[in-house]
């Protein structure tokens, strides 16, 4: 009787495994939809589209972008840690949604280490420091003199709550004891437009962002914080060079729901890694002032260690900056 009732057991789930693993085999059959967490023509945004696109040739389906905004990016995350785990719902976070929203939003519905199956790290983005143009310090040193002396006179603009600038700048701020007043716009483009008209004195943010402003001469560029000058702005020093101990990099990463299985994770890490080694990807990114992650910190693994690492590094910092909050205004 027992053994009857075991086989038929077997015998109504060999199908269904069966189906499960021709269904990976199979994987995909119809367009992944991708969800970027912020609006549409952002530095995430414009990095899924370059590799989204070299992605769909691989796969022989189209990842389809679909921008849901709000909650410095956690309301599009959320979406995707609940979404089905079945490798045709896909999400593209950064620094601010994987690493410093649960600094940011104690009551936050997912968990970046946890909630996701990692695919891998998009790019690498480093900081820029700068300043409105008619800012008279001539080199880094003499403006961080210039912050230490007047910074609760002065103004730092971000584009929101949990968004790059935002974090980089609590990081830039917190280290050196700077307390400015801190204006939040909705999203980087009037933030920036408000520096380039003298609105706001300093930002640090992406150079993604800051470059055609930089070359343009409508703003002041001080250092990139990074190890190595960037190829785009190869007249702009870095930090390490000038002897300042500030190196901050941005960062994007691919992830799927919790559960979805290896079989389609693996091939999901295959088309990302192939779109990154792609010489028009190397190319754009150049442009952009981004690299490509190498070696270890490709794939999954690369991924969770840098979310762990980074949750690690940003929440202390983020929490006590919320502890003494600044003047912070809106526009």
């Amino acid at each position: 009787m027992r053994k009857s009732f075991v086989a038929a057991a077997l015998g109504a789930l060999l199908p269904a495994l069966v189906t499960g693993a021709a269904a990976q085999s199979s994987y995909p059959e119809k367009p992944i939809n991708v969800i970027v967490p912020f609006a549409a023509g952002g530095p995430t945004d414009v990095v899924t589209r370059i590799l989204g696109e070299h992605m769909s040739r691989t796969l022989g389906q189209q990842l389809v972008v679909e921008n849901v905004g709000g909650a410095g990016g956690s309301t599009g995350m959320t979406r995707v840690a609940n979404a089905a785990p079945d490798g045709y719902t896909l999400g593209v976070g950064n620094m601010g949604t994987q690493s410093a929203a649960p600094a940011l939003y104690p009551n936050l519905k997912y968990n970046p280490s946890t909630s996701f199956e990692q695919i891998g790290i998009a790019n690498y983005t480093p900081q820029t420091v700068v300043a409105k143009k008619g800012t008279a310090a001539k080199d880094l040193k003499e403006f961080l003199a210039y912050l230490k002396a007047s910074s609760t006179k002065l103004s730092y603009g971000h584009a929101g709550v949990g968004s790059i600038s935002h974090v980089s700048g609590t990081v830039f701020n917190s280290q050196f004891g700077f307390k400015p007043a801190l204006v939040a716009y909705r999203g980087t483009a009037p933030a920036l437009n408000d520096l380039v008209g003298g609105q706001i004195d300093y930002m640090v943010d992406q150079s993604l962002n800051v470059i055609p402003q930089i070359k343009a001469g409508t703003i002041k560029a001080y250092a990139v914080a990074a190890p190595a000058r960037l190829e785009a702005l190869p007249d702009v020093p870095t930090t390490k060079e000038l002897g300042v101990d500030f190196i901050f990099s941005a960062w994007n990463a691919m992830v799927a729901p919790k559960g979805t299985p290896k079989a389609i994770i693996d091939k999901l890490v295959d088309a990302l890694n192939k779109a990154l080694d792609d010489p028009n990807t190397i190319k754009r990114y150049v442009e952009l002032g981004s690299t490509a992650p190498q070696g270890a910190d490709r794939g999954p693994a690369g991924l969770q260690k840098l979310v762990d690492s980074e949750v690690a590094r940003i929440t202390p910092v983020l929490k006590a900056a919320m502890a003494e909050p600044t003047p912070e205004a809106k526009k």
